[in-house]
Formats: structure tokens, sequence, C-alpha cells
């Protein structure tokens, strides 16, 4: 079974607030007397589900075409983590990138996939990060707007991955994925040195 982990972007979908929110125009219409349909889309890559590039927190570091493909395909574990507040430790965690996998995906429960922006959502604490970071995490995935708390200024987490050659997915949508492992399939799309760029991200199960 394949599972659609993606947040449908439409006019409407939230967007980071200040950032430049989705909007579709129509360049054609066969409505109004041409042949094809031709739509033009406009926002930040940041709408919706998508794959933050090393460059979104520091300059010289990799764009979006730089993303490397393998880091986004594999067994990845989802963890519920919905009941949490604040700052999460790697104690509180049932998972190990050691027996787990390389690709931890949390279900937050404070996602846009409503419809509204969320106040604040759980994160692993620096030292979780650090922590999963030295036991082989390659990618970490979040169905929240980031992988650091909103009001966030240093993107502590962000840096920490990035160094790391770890990488990052958010606001995926989780809310039907049982907890368990899966096989995730979440390909970046190829914009040009972008800070970020749109995922389809999907999950295959591999249990029996």
């Amino acid at each position: 079974m394949i599972r659609d982990i993606s947040i449908a972007l439409r006019e409407g979908t939230p967007e980071w607030p200040g950032d430049t929110p989705y909007a579709c125009r129509w360049a054609s219409l066969i409505a109004k007397g041409e042949s094809v349909n031709v739509s033009a889309v406009l926002g930040s890559p940041h709408v919706g589900t998508h794959a933050d590039a090393p460059l979104h927190v520091k300059d010289g570091w990799p764009g979006s075409h730089e993303l490397p493909l393998d880091a986004f395909v594999g067994p990845a574990t989802v963890v519920d983590v919905s009941a949490a507040s604040g700052l999460i430790e790697a104690a509180e965690l049932s998972y190990d990138p050691d027996v787990h996998g390389e690709r931890l995906l949390l279900r937050t429960g404070r996602t846009i996939a409503g419809g509204q922006f969320p106040d604040d959502w759980p994160c692993l604490s620096e030292a979780c990060a650090r922590t999963l970071l030295g036991r082989g995490l390659r990618l970490l995935g979040v169905d929240a707007p980031s992988v650091d708390p909103r009001e966030s200024k240093t993107l502590a987490v962000h840096h920490m991955l990035f160094s790391s050659n770890a990488y990052i997915l958010e606001n995926l949508d989780l809310r039907r994925v049982t907890p368990g492992h899966y096989e995730l399939i979440a390909l970046p799309l190829k914009y040009m040195a972008l800070d970020a760029a749109p995922v389809r991200a999907v999950l295959r199960d591999t249990q029996g």
C-alpha cells in the first residue's frame, strides 16, 4: 500500500507567517477561447510539504538542486510524539537509528493539514538531535512547519543536521499514518539554487 503524506497545495494552504503564500493564476483558459489551459503558480517553496536545503540557514551552503536523493528514499520510522510539549529528549523516543533505520518521521499532531498554522509544536532538543546524529540519523521529517521551535532564531537543529550531512522534510501529513516502519519516497524537485524544494512524499508499507 502507498500512502500519500504530502500536503495538498491550494490557495489558503497556510504559509509561515510573513512568507509568500501559494497562489495560482491562469495564463490561458479554454473557457476563454484558448486551445489549452495553462496555469502559473506563485509562492514560497516552504509552503506545503518540502525539503529544506542547507542554503536555507547559511550562505554558501548547498542549494535545493544539490540535495542528495538517497537521503530521501529508503527505510523510515514514524514515531508519535503528539502527547509531548516543548523539547523532546532521546530517552523519550522509541527510536534508535542503529535499530530502526536512518530516517525518522515525527507525528507531532501540530500540522497545517487542517488549514491552520499551529502556535507551537514539540521538537527534538539539541542534545537529542546530537545523540541521534551520532547513531546515524540521515533524515528528520516532521508534520509540523519546522524541525526547530516556532520562535527560534538560531535554528540550531537545522544547523546540526546539515552540518552532519543529514536532511530535513517539513509539513508532512501523518494524520492517518500508524507509527511503525515504512519505505519513504520523498524526492525534492530539481529547482536550481533555492533554499527549499517542494516534495511529493509517500510511504510504502513494509510490514507484513
